[in-house]
Parts: C-alpha cells; sequence; structure tokens
C-alpha cells in the first residue's frame, strides 16, 4: 500500500511539474533505455510574461529510465538560452532592473532550473540569464542571451 501511495504522489508531482513548463518545442533522444522513457534534451518555448514579442528558447538534458519516468530522477544542471524578438515588443508596465522570470522544478523537490531577465540600460537591450540552483550547492554552468531593442524606445524601468 505505501509503494502504491509513493507512486501515486510521485506521478502527481512529475504533473504539476510538467503544468508549470514552456510551451514543447521538439526533442532528441541521447540514450536508449530499456525500462522508461529515453534520456533526451528536450526544447521549449518561454513567452517573457512582462515584455510581449520577446520569447526564450531553452534546451535541456532530462533523465530518462524508470526514475525520470516517475519523475524522482535529478536532471543534468546543464541548460542553452536564446532569446529573440518575436514581434513587436510592449511592456504593460515598468520592469525590474534584474528579475526571475521563469523556474522550473528539475529534481523532485532541491533543483530548480531558473531564468533570470537584467536590463542593459546603455545598450538598450534585455540580457537573459540562465542557470539551475540546488537548495545546499548549485551549479556553475549557465548560459546568457540578449535581445537588443530600438534605441528610440528605452525600456520603462520601475524605480
Amino acid at each position: 500500500m505505501a509503494t502504491l501511495f509513493a507512486t501515486g504522489a510521485a506521478l502527481l508531482l512529475a504533473g504539476l511539474a510538467a503544468a508549470a513548463s514552456g510551451e514543447r518545442i521538439g526533442s532528441v533522444d541521447t540514450a536508449f533505455q530499456w525500462l522508461g522513457r529515453d534520456h533526451d534534451i528536450i526544447v521549449e518555448a518561454y513567452d517573457d510574461p512582462r515584455v510581449q514579442g520577446v520569447t526564450c528558447y531553452l534546451s535541456r538534458a532530462r533523465m530518462g529510465g524508470i526514475k525520470g519516468t516517475l519523475g524522482l530522477a535529478e536532471d543534468r544542471a546543464e541548460a542553452s538560452i536564446s532569446c529573440r524578438q518575436v514581434g513587436p515588443v510592449a511592456f504593460a508596465q515598468p520592469i525590474r532592473q534584474q528579475e526571475q522570470v521563469f523556474s522550473e522544478r528539475i529534481s523532485l523537490v532541491f533543483k530548480r532550473l531558473r531564468v533570470v531577465r537584467m536590463v542593459d540600460e546603455k545598450r538598450n537591450a534585455l540580457v537573459y540569464l540562465t542557470y539551475s540552483d540546488k537548495l545546499i550547492d548549485g551549479s556553475p554552468q549557465n548560459s546568457v542571451t540578449a535581445v537588443p531593442l530600438d534605441p528610440a524606445a528605452p525600456i520603462p524601468l520601475r524605480k
């Protein structure tokens, strides 16, 4: 009975984690697994919630096997990011100089993949950084990208 409860709880948590993810663009297998899904690299699109017209594309490794299928595996801390202007850029309200814009769980409890937006006022650009952190010990692996905007339309900053 306890095993059944643990399995059900793991599936529920995996479902909740998947609900918070970005829009899936595609994936490629990196290693075959006899049981459960294969190890793979997934590519997801995240629209910046405060900057209309900017989308970030993240690629990251995802563990497969039985643990990965049940949402119990800890994914690697490696990710890549590329953000682009995909339409007219608009700001509903001023944005902060630095702000976390996305966060997704990459282990059952303690590890998260994060994306932080920073504003480069001098160059009128939005800079996006992705990294992972862990409750005790995070990873220095990161990736950065920038979206330059029209110099005639400065980025509205919250003071």
